[in-house]
């Protein structure tokens, strides 16, 4: 599976991941960079006294392959 991880510094300098699990898998730079300030501009995510995403740093593709050792979901008894 690939998400688009979105990194961005807070308002008290700690940086936060915003990860995307059903993102478009061919955006351009320009245009995540567009979006991730207009999140940032949106201020629409805060915990406590921190408003998590003010700057954006970067953005990526994450692929995560998921390696079965067992399913146990369709055993019969």
């Amino acid at each position: 599976m690939k998400t688009l991880n979105l990194t961005f510094k807070g308002s008290l300098g700690k940086k936060h991941l915003l990860k995307l699990s059903y993102a478009s898998e061919n955006l351009s730079a320009e245009v995540v960079r567009q979006a991730m300030q207009n999140i940032a501009t949106a201020n629409a995510f805060a915990k406590g006294d921190e408003n998590l995403y003010v700057t954006p740093v970067a953005a990526k593709y994450v692929d995560t392959v998921s390696t079965v050792i067992f399913n146990d979901d369709h055993q019969t008894a």
